[in-house]
């Protein structure tokens, strides 16, 4: 009897597999679809490298007599590096769209990958400028969005509170922005990757217990880019009211 519910989890398991796997496909092919219809140089990109590795492997095949080798290994590679193109191009328009919109900064901090500890919206003021905290290898760091003659002065103002808690573990600050000295949003991400490691996962943990005791100094930020139109004033009279 006992056989018979591990069957049927199995079965439960591998429904919920397939039905994930054609969720995400179609996901994809309606992100596909969008792209295309904002971006007229999807396609002849994805075709031109997709033919260009094509090309080089039969050539390299021609050469060494193993074209039939090297043509399906060309034809492997050619749809990578089209899908490869794809992403980036996806990317770099959500990017653009976001570039500017209120809780940008803080949206492309929640989707970095590795072992980074974000704690949006540490402090900020009614206008929705905000600093965002992130503890990761390098040691804390503190990222502004907003209005730089705004944000300059919570900047400050926040890094004096976590100096007092965190020791010598560095701590670096930036602005989010196109202006000079600023770091694009679109560079966000990298831009964190490249700061030196200077602590380990241990002394992240104890500094995270520490910072979180320290509390939050502003209201509640749009969990995401705002949408284009999105009214300024009732978004800023729900944030006086929490």
């Amino acid at each position: 009897m006992a056989g018979k519910p591990d069957k049927a989890a199995k079965k439960q398991a591998k429904r919920e597999k397939r039905e994930a796997s054609k969720q995400r496909r179609r996901q994809i092919f309606e992100a596909f679809k969008m792209q295309r219809r904002e971006d007229k140089a999807l396609i002849p990109w994805m075709l031109g490298v997709f033919l260009l590795s094509v090309l080089v492997a039969f050539g390299l095949g021609l050469i060494w007599n193993l074209h039939w080798v090297f043509l399906p290994l060309g034809i492997a590679i050619g749809v990578l590096a089209a899908i490869s193109v794809f992403g980036r191009r996806v990317q770099r328009s959500v990017y653009t769209k976001a570039d500017g919109q209120p809780g940008a900064a803080g949206w492309a901090l929640d989707n970095m990958r590795g072992q980074w500890r974000v704690t949006p919206g540490v402090a900020g003021t009614t206008h929705l400028d905000a600093v965002h905290r992130v503890i990761g290898r390098p040691g804390v760091i503190l990222v502004a969005e907003g209005a730089p003659h705004r944000v300059k002065s919570l900047l400050a103002q926040e890094k004096k509170r976590a100096s007092r808690v965190v020791g010598t573990v560095p701590i670096y600050d930036l602005i989010v922005g196109n202006d000079e000295g600023q770091v694009p949003l679109s560079k966000l991400q990298r831009h964190l990757m490249k700061l030196p490691r200077n602590i380990d996962a241990k002394q992240m943990d104890t500094i995270e217990a520490r910072l979180a005791a320290l509390g939050s100094r502003t209201a509640a930020m749009p969990k995401g880019p705002m949408p284009a139109g999105a009214k300024m004033r009732s978004v800023q009279r729900t944030v006086r009211r929490r």
